[in-house]
């Protein structure tokens, strides 16, 4: 909620729409995931408790629910795919981690259970989240080498192959930041993303902070859904576009807010394509991160 709630360039916020998905269709969609959050922290407890095993964390049931209770409570498309991906393992993971008396977590405890429980995903996760993106249908999914969703019978491969989530990400990674996150143990949003919006938080109000976090990790990372749409290319002068408004001093600089005003002026004329919504996922893993380190608006 808080990530829609930032006008970010490119993005759906409060204020610029596009078309058939506005801002109340991700607000509703963030309401509906809840209860798989819920479900997945609770799994983690019992994993700690070992009253369940990590093979049976189930991430692809936690994805696919999460998906199907957005897809029932607004007609908007596909909206949080990414964000739930990127989600569900980090809430196992909340789930297993012991906090001190003010519920502070230990983050390298927090990632090293994060990705006990990734790699002991199974071949039924990879179908339920084949199954979960089957509901969503979101769009530049084309061209993948091996394992395409598209393909029906790549279901049956995966059960009869044993080819687990983790390694479908795998397989992914090189063109999906969020496979590779998983893959990485989550990089871009522990080691960049998050360290970065919690010093803007020191010192600056909260969407600014949000729309200059998103601005370093697009800076620095080329989206992959626009680079999967329009290609790599593409997608670096769209990060260079990012960079550039850093470098004029972020979004509460007079000449850096200008800057901001065209680029998300641009983005939005090149239509869906330029939609850098897989850096709005990391963002909003960022404030996952802040709001468990104890953040409160």
């Amino acid at each position: 909620m808080l990530e829609v709630s930032a006008d970010k360039p490119g993005n759906v916020n409060l204020v610029v729409d596009f078309e058939g998905t506005r801002c109340e269709h991700f607000l509703a969609s963030s309401i509906a995931a809840g209860p798989s959050f819920q479900e997945a922290a609770s799994r983690g407890i019992e994993i700690a408790d070992k009253k369940r095993s990590l093979a049976d964390a189930g991430l692809g049931d936690l994805i696919k629910w999460g998906i199907a209770d957005i897809d029932q409570w607004q007609h908007g498309g596909n909206t949080l795919l990414g964000t739930i991906m990127l989600f569900a393992p980090l809430a196992v993971a909340a789930g297993m981690t012991p906090t001190d008396s003010k519920f502070n977590f230990d983050f390298s405890v927090l990632r090293r259970n994060m990705d006990l429980v990734i790699k002991a995903s199974t071949a039924q996760d990879a179908v339920e989240v084949y199954e979960a993106i089957d509901i969503a249908k979101p769009s530049g999914l084309n061209g993948a080498p091996d394992l395409n969703v598209k393909d029906k019978n790549s279901k049956t491969r995966l059960i009869n192959e044993n080819i687990t989530l983790y390694e479908v990400f795998k397989i992914a990674s090189s063109y999906d930041d969020i496979c590779s996150e998983w893959i990485n143990n989550f990089p871009i949003t522990f080691d960049l993303a998050y360290p970065y919006l919690i010093n803007e938080l020191k010192h600056k109000d909260l969407n600014s902070a949000i729309v200059n976090t998103f601005l370093k990790v697009l800076s620095e990372h080329p989206d992959t859904f626009i680079s999967r749409k329009v290609g790599l290319e593409k997608a670096k002068d769209v990060s260079v576009g990012a960079k550039e408004i850093l470098d004029l001093g972020g979004v509460e600089n007079p000449k850096g807010k200008e800057k901001l005003i065209a680029f998300d002026e641009k983005l939005r004329k090149a239509g869906n394509d330029y939609n850098p919504g897989t850096t709005a996922d990391i963002t909003a893993a960022a404030l996952a991160l802040t709001t468990l380190s104890g953040y409160r608006p």
